[in-house]
């Protein structure tokens, strides 16, 4: 009889995520404080997950949507209405992630591609959301997370639950069978992640708003307690049982 050790033995329950990376950091804040994939390693840490990083943006694709136990797509610089030889094979994929019950999250650009995906659409807003904001969910409790785009979820999926909504951004989260969740806001963007954002690509934003996203960075934090058990329940799922109130499921397990 083969014996596993402690040590094995979790590592065999560790769910393996695969990152579908769709963009990059400016290289300044890369050397200092790691790309997309890694934020979300540090978010989600090493104790119940593995990770592959896959880079789309670049047409590196895993072979199957069961190439990992769950899938998070991450932000990015492009829009998903451009032409990118990419954007339609990160679609049928979100599309066979799906049908294959793989639990996936979304962030910001990946909360817009799983819509449009999925029959949403999406639309450049007027004005940026940068910095701090705050949002609240379906059952009214309200959280802080570090936003930073232009583009947005104006209509969403027939198959989607609302999730979140927040000031400018009534479609600020999403729920769809699969497990899916997709947040417009990065969880895994820290303070510190915030301000070298700002310093790198701030100007982009109007420079009164730039000074402002700069100064609330440092003075709110976004709502870990909250984000974490969050994402941590979406990918621990191993079938689409959480139903419509994954919240309320991960505030059972907070």
């Amino acid at each position: 009889m083969m014996l596993i050790s402690n040590s094995e033995d979790m590592a065999a329950k560790k769910r393996h995520i695969g990152i579908l990376k769709t963009g990059s950091a400016p290289s300044g804040l890369i050397a200092t404080q790691g790309d997309y994939d890694h934020r979300f390693r540090s978010l989600l840490g090493i104790d119940l997950f593995t990770f592959r990083t896959y880079d789309v943006e670049h047409n590196v694709f895993p072979g199957s949507a069961i190439a990992a136990d769950g899938w998070i797509i991450t932000g990015s610089r492009h829009g998903v209405y451009d032409c990118h030889p990419w954007i339609a094979p990160l679609e049928r994929l979100i599309r066979n992630i799906q049908l294959a019950q793989r639990p996936l999250v979304g962030i910001c650009f990946g909360h817009q591609i799983v819509a449009q995906a999925l029959g949403g659409r999406v639309e450049r807003a007027t004005d940026w959301i940068a910095g701090p904001q705050t949002y609240r969910d379906l059952h009214g409790t309200e959280f802080v997370a570090n936003a930073w785009h232009r583009d947005q979820v104006v209509s969403a999926p027939p198959s989607a639950t609302v999730l979140a909504s927040g000031e400018g951004c009534p479609i600020a989260g999403l729920w769809y069978p699969g497990p899916i969740l997709t947040l417009q806001p990065h969880p895994e963007f820290d303070s510190s992640y915030l301000r070298g954002l700002c310093e790198e690509r701030g100007s982009v934003l109007p420079p009164n708003q730039q000074a402002r996203v700069s100064a609330l960075a440092a003075m709110c934090a976004p709502s870990y307690t909250y984000l974490i058990p969050l994402l941590t329940t979406i990918l621990q799922s191993r079938t689409s049982s959480i139903g419509t109130t994954p919240i309320a499921a991960a505030a059972d397990t907070s």
